[in-house]
């Protein structure tokens, strides 16, 4: 499959072009140099052939990262078969733009040089500077108008091969096609960074425990998720921690290659960056999200990245809750993992940095994440170094068995034994003088595993009973990693 590289210096237009290929407003864009940090992927369809199409950061030097920026940019380029180099059509010609474009046109690579802002026809003349260039392949369009998008369509569609051409019939992948002329700006391009109000919530050390229960920002904790019992073999995990801890370093270690931006700068990571690789016959797909911090620390473009955090959350299955060892916990560290609990998800707490950690008592830091993270009982710890790639290894296999935990399904004979062994033991107590009865328990989904109480009186079940059972599941079945969920009903009630 060829890939398609978007490139060019900051705030030319690549990721509005790239959201206007894709048909999705997926990549964050906005005024702000630097806000494309990491390289994006997605599977499109132009003119009915396939392509993998990879949205950039901005070729800028400056900082540390933005070098690093411009690294992961121009690596993707090299690695690319057909190249858009794109600059802006309001401003003259800059001799660094011709340089990147001169060095990767000398690579032998298909290349377009495709001038954005061209909004209007008196702008057309704009493109006569940029002639210089030296090239035919020369496109002038406007992203944010749609305009004379088309001619570059086809063009991007000659240099895929014929054998790339896709089916009628698939639908698994996004079209993009002469009707993406229809799509509307406002649907995609809208600007949303009004200072006075922009849409997205700031988060308050204040209001973090309001944030992880509020149904109207984290959804229903209750919810039903959709089951497809396809979707056993894919697992979606999530790395989720505050700002610096190393999350984008564990990504690259587990993809054993430098996938992720990772700088010194804190919140260096700003829009969620998914990689799906293949393990003993399961897929499994990490996200690297932003760093989630208090709202008074929240700089710039960060702040685009917490609604991303939110929607990456409610699809994923499982979590990797990455703490810094090599520092005190913070109360910010459990309000995060509230998050991950609220979601019902599957997780792992990593203890990241171990090879630089001064606290030497390993017994002790543990015992310290489990009074802190008490919901968080089930979950195992592992400690490792993304950096040095120390038992970077063991993760996988870990996944594995709590991806098996968080989709088994226990026979109903076999959880009604559990249950009569504890009623045994400890009967339930009366409430208002009236016997409380199970008659039986079922499970009723998976992922993660929920099970049906069918009762006479539901609101007698007490929660420290459910607990109880709860606990009582956990001796007799393995549920390491997973939250386990009781539902009390009565008979007949769905």
């Amino acid at each position: 499959m060829k890939k398609i590289a978007i490139v060019g210096r900051p705030n030319v237009g690549k990721s509005s072009l790239f959201n206007r290929l894709v048909k999705n407003r997926d990549a964050i864009t906005s005024d702000l140099a630097g806000t494309t940090r990491d390289v994006k992927r997605r599977h499109v369809v132009v003119n009915n052939k396939e392509a993998l199409l990879l949205d950039t950061g901005g070729l800028d030097k400056g900082c540390e990262l933005f070098d690093k920026i411009k690294e992961m940019s121009l690596k993707a380029a090299y690695a690319a078969d057909i190249i858009l180099y794109m600059v802006d059509g309001k401003s003259i010609p800059e001799d660094e733009d011709k340089k990147f474009f001169y060095e990767l046109q000398a690579m032998g690579k298909e290349i377009a040089l495709v001038v954005n802002k061209i909004d209007n026809d008196k702008m057309k003349e704009k493109l006569w500077d940029y002639y210089e260039f030296g090239t035919g392949d020369i496109f002038g369009i406007s992203v944010s108008h749609n305009r004379n998008t088309v001619e570059l369509l086809e063009w991007i569609a000659d240099k895929i091969p014929e054998s790339d051409t896709i089916k009628e019939e698939e639908d698994d992948v996004q079209v993009v096609a002469e009707e993406v002329a229809d799509i509307s700006d406002d649907e995609f391009f809208q600007n949303t960074h009004d200072e006075e109000d922009d849409g997205y919530t700031y988060w308050d050390e204040d209001e973090m425990d309001g944030i992880i229960t509020d149904d109207s920002i984290f959804g229903n904790n209750d919810r039903i998720k959709e089951y497809d019992a396809e979707d056993d073999n894919h697992i979606k995990i999530a790395i989720i921690g505050r700002t610096n801890v190393g999350k984008s370093s564990l990504l690259n270690a587990l993809l054993g290659e430098e996938r992720s931006v990772v700088s010194s700068v804190a919140g260096t990571t700003i829009d969620p960056i998914d990689e799906t690789v293949a393990y003993k016959d399961k897929q499994i797909t990490f996200v690297d999200t932003a760093g989630l911090r208090r709202r008074g620390k929240i700089l710039g473009i960060e702040k685009y990245a917490l609604m991303r955090t939110k929607e990456m959350l409610e699809n994923a299955n499982m979590a990797l809750i990455v703490l810094d060892a090599s520092e005190p916990f913070l109360d910010l560290d459990e309000k995060i993992a509230g998050l991950v609990d609220s979601n019902r998800l599957a997780s792992v707490i990593v203890l990241n940095k171990w090879d630089i950690s001064k606290r030497e008592d390993h017994d002790k830091i543990i015992k310290e994440i489990r009074d802190r993270f008490k919901f968080l009982a089930y979950a195992p710890i592992i400690t490792l170094s993304a950096k040095s790639h120390l038992r970077v290894d063991k993760l996988h296999d870990m996944i594995l068995k709590i991806n098996e935990n968080y989709t088994q399904r226990i026979p109903t004979s076999k959880i009604n034994e559990v249950i009569e062994r504890a009623l045994r033991r400890h009967t339930l107590p009366s409430v208002s003088g009236q016997v409380i009865r199970i008659y039986y328990a079922t499970q009723y989904e998976t992922r993660p595993p929920k099970i049906a109480i069918v009762m006479n009186k539901p609101s007698g079940l007490h929660f420290t009973y459910r607990r109880y059972l709860t606990n009582k599941m956990r001796e007799a079945f393995n549920f390491t990693g997973t939250p386990l969920l009781f539902k009390a009903k009565k008979r007949g009630e769905k």
